[in-house]
């Protein structure tokens, strides 16, 4: 029988955490066949033990398709591969650090989403469980009202915790521009959400591990460079104009909080009209006419 749903979960170095994420996922009590695409991303650590173990002896191990990559292929290429796997009707996720609480999440899900062909993709209340140990309401973020569209999504940004995703398998070839952002789950949203509209079940059936992901130890530059990045790839993904526009605002803005970031933080290393802050300020003046801007920063640089 052909798998309704495929569950995607990415790992890398995760030991500690992994027998949870995969046991929460086994536990699914549904009425349609399930594949479960596990991609492991030559963790340096007893991941793959871990791994091993359970497809051999869990009741439901032959749910997984496990692929254990022999060299590090990085987060957003093994994301892809693991995506490209799937074969499901519908692809829900969990990452490798997270898990699911209720057994009938999937059944959930899949009938609202059958049911009501106009929405692509549906999500839910999570729990955050704490580096203590405490398990909390989320704090993190804030649904709003109007959250269905894409025009909210790209303004507002991602207010949807992976672990609680299951979404359409439409999406048959990936942009280029997707593979070089470093944030995919928002991406892919906002890909999903031009096909259709966005659900919020009221109903928390999983947890988002707080503090342990791969962006919770970067500096606040970094992960800044890491948004200007993406916004970077959605504005070359893009094609409707007001979605475009709504990005290229907050590309600006982010822009502008990384030039006082830097300023505030490297004030003695750097002075005000520093190569950096003027070449900052051409972009945000010159951002349509790319021969401009090539122009003006050939002439500073041979000013120097």
């Amino acid at each position: 029988m052909p798998p309704v749903v495929s569950v995607v979960m990415i790992t890398y170095g995760q030991e500690n955490y992994i027998r949870k994420a995969v046991e929460s996922i086994l536990m699914q009590k549904c009425d349609f066949a399930v594949e479960f695409v596990l991609a492991n991303d030559c963790s340096p650590d007893g991941t793959h033990h871990v791994i091993e173990d359970i497809i051999k002896n869990h009741p439901n191990g032959s749910w997984i398709k496990y692929f254990r990559h022999e060299h590090n292929l990085g987060m957003m290429s093994n994301f892809i591969f693991a995506l490209k796997q799937c074969s499901g009707s519908y692809i829900a996720m969990c990452e490798g650090d997270d898990y699911w609480t209720d057994p009938l999440k999937l059944q959930k899900q899949v009938s609202f989403l059958d049911a009501n062909p106009e929405y692509v993709l549906c999500f839910h209340q999570v729990d955050l469980l704490n580096l203590n140990g405490d398990i909390v309401d989320d704090f993190i973020t804030k649904v709003p009202e109007d959250y269905e569209t894409i025009e909210t999504l790209a303004s507002l940004g991602n207010y949807i915790h992976t672990p609680s995703v299951v979404f359409r398998n439409i999406i048959r070839k990936f942009p280029f521009e997707f593979e070089l952002s470093p944030i995919g789950d928002y991406f892919l949203y906002l890909m999903l959400a031009e096909h259709g509209k966005l659900k919020f079940l009221q109903e928390k059936m999983a947890v988002y591990r707080h503090g342990v992901g791969i962006f919770s130890s970067t500096s606040e530059i970094a992960i800044t460079k890491n948004n200007l990045k993406l916004f970077t790839c959605l504005l070359s993904y893009l094609n409707n104009e007001e979605t475009k526009k709504i990005i290229l605002k907050r590309h600006f803005k982010i822009l502008s909080y990384l030039e006082e970031s830097i300023h505030n933080n490297y004030s003695n290393s750097f002075v005000s009209n520093h190569s950096f802050f003027r070449f900052l300020k051409i972009i945000r003046s010159d951002y349509k006419s790319p021969k401009k801007i090539a122009r003006t920063i050939l002439n500073n640089l041979l000013k120097r």
